[in-house]
């Protein structure tokens, strides 16, 4: 497998795995509805102690350095295309991982998004 493949795996997986840890974090933590400052601050401080938080912002950090390294090697044409298979892996981990009800529509979405990425891909070069 290409280290350019391999990248954009990271991106995709660990991307959408640090946004569903980052969104169980939050979740532990409740909504939020005021969006003053110290308000903000509050849910920071209280974010900053879920376990999950700090798994999420790592492997978000791995998808960003992952990026960095797949736009070195290709053109952003062709990775920002690439790595939106995050939203079919977003559907499928918020359904597992969060126990969130995807509707029909919503898959068929996910349908498309797969397609266009099929074609970019294969109309890589």
């Amino acid at each position: 497998m290409a280290w350019e493949t391999v990248l954009l795996l990271l991106i995709v997986v660990a991307g959408t795995s640090g946004e569903l840890c980052v969104t169980r974090a939050m979740k532990t933590i409740g909504e939020v509805h005021d969006f003053r400052p110290s308000s903000l601050l509050r849910v920071m401080l209280r974010a900053i102690q879920v376990p999950w938080m700090w798994l999420g912002v790592a492997l978000m950090a791995v998808a960003f350095f992952s990026l960095l390294g797949a736009l070195s090697m290709e053109n952003v044409s062709f990775v920002v295309p690439v790595t939106a298979l995050s939203y079919a892996a977003g559907a499928l981990g918020g359904q597992v991982f969060l126990g969130e009800r995807v509707s029909r529509r919503r898959w068929l979405g996910v349908l498309l998004v797969c397609i266009g990425v099929t074609l970019v891909f294969f109309g890589r070069k």
